[in-house]
């Protein structure tokens, strides 16, 4: 059986041993990273492998597991000019969050625990529920009151149990992060667990294979507690280090205005965000994260990147998600936002790459939900 390899805190170094149930950092209790560094396949290495993300398993920290769904190898396509979207809705649970959430599942197979616990505003629970289910692991997951009943239906429907926390995300991950520390528990989170990262940073592997061994100008990522952006870093690092890329795309993250407190630190030129950023209602409830945890790591990320900040009002996200629409692709409102941001020429001639998240049906046409005007 392959070794785990450990983990280490960003932020003060200290370093988790592998098999552990360890969340966080025991210092500054902050998210963990994974000591691993690999080597990407070739191009040309590529051919004839399973069509999934465990098809790039050199670049992955653990083996295929049995209950795969066939998650990734999602089809890229021309949205205008030079911008191309991603279509990561397509996912077996209808969200990029698969990504993810099967490496998450398939280290808790390791470490054999007595439960599972997530916290999400939707997807992410979505999509630890299938795999839990999936693997036979059982499953809480702690969601906030007001989340899309679509999304708790799913969830429900996978057999996990649901825990809807009155109050919004932040007092969600919260109630969560104190189970979490009880006996036994595997906490399966999106934000604090690199594995969640080593998932997504197959987003960009993909992109890389279906350019034929390059990537674009740039990357434009929906940021909030920012696990695409930090896994799209990840994987351009290790194909610049390997020499496979010979340029590095801009990250470019955006932001719903409504709650956006990543862009603010950035237009303030700091390396953290400053004060409270209050919880504001808004469409893209996906991406709605007052006090992001790994949030140095991301203003780091973009900064070192060349890339920028962006920010959608709610008026451009209905646009954007009817616009999309229009052209045979149904999108939640969260999903939209990088195409919301970019779809008016901000990035110029540059090549670009959208996600599109998460499908429409999770919680239907922006302009029919309880938000007020943007």
């Amino acid at each position: 059986m392959t070794a785990l390899p450990d983990c280490f805190c960003p932020i003060d170094g200290t370093r988790v041993p592998a098999g552990t149930l360890a969340w966080c950092c025991p210092v500054c209790r902050g998210p963990l990273d994974l000591d691993f560094s690999p080597t990407p396949a070739s191009l040309k290495s590529l051919g004839g492998r399973v069509n999934s993300l465990w098809r790039y398993a050199e670049s992955l920290p653990l083996p295929a597991p049995s209950f795969s769904l066939g998650e990734g190898r999602t089809p890229l396509v021309p949205l205008d000019g030079a911008i191309s979207a991603k279509l990561d809705f397509l996912m077996p649970t209808l969200s990029f969050k698969d990504r993810g959430a099967v490496m998450l599942a398939a280290l808790a197979t390791r470490l054999a625990p007595e439960r599972v616990i997530a916290d999400s505003s939707g997807n992410a629970g979505t999509a630890v529920a299938a795999y839990c289910a999936r693997a036979g692991l059982p499953c809480t997951v702690y969601v906030p009151e007001g989340t899309s009943p679509k999304k708790l239906e799913q969830i429900g429907a996978h057999g996990a149990r649901l825990e809807v926390v009155p109050g919004d995300r932040e007092r969600t991950a919260r109630t969560a992060r104190e189970v979490a520390d009880e006996p036994g528990v595997f906490y399966a989170s999106h934000v604090h667990n690199p594995y969640f990262l080593q998932g997504t940073k197959t987003y960009v592997h993909e992109l890389w294979e279906d350019l034929g061994g390059r990537l674009p100008d740039a990357l434009v990522v929906p940021v909030g507690n920012g696990t695409l952006l930090l896994g799209a870093a990840l994987a351009v690092r290790e194909l610049h280090a390997a020499g496979l890329i010979a340029k590095a795309p801009a990250l470019y993250a955006v932001q719903a205005a409504a709650v956006s407190p990543l862009a603010e630190a950035w237009r303030a030129g700091a390396d953290e965000p400053l004060g409270t950023t209050p919880m504001a209602p808004t469409l893209a409830e996906g991406i709605a994260i007052p006090r992001p945890p790994r949030a140095r790591q991301i203003l780091r990320a973009v900064r070192g990147s060349g890339g920028d900040f962006l920010t959608v009002t709610e008026d451009q996200i209905r646009h954007a998600q009817l616009d999309l629409a229009g052209r045979g692709l149904y999108v939640e409102a969260t999903g939209v936002a990088c195409w919301a941001a970019v779809r008016d020429g901000a990035l110029g001639e540059r090549t670009a790459v959208v996600p599109l998240c998460g499908a429409g049906l999770k919680s239907g046409l922006a302009h029919e939900l309880g938000v007020g005007q943007g």
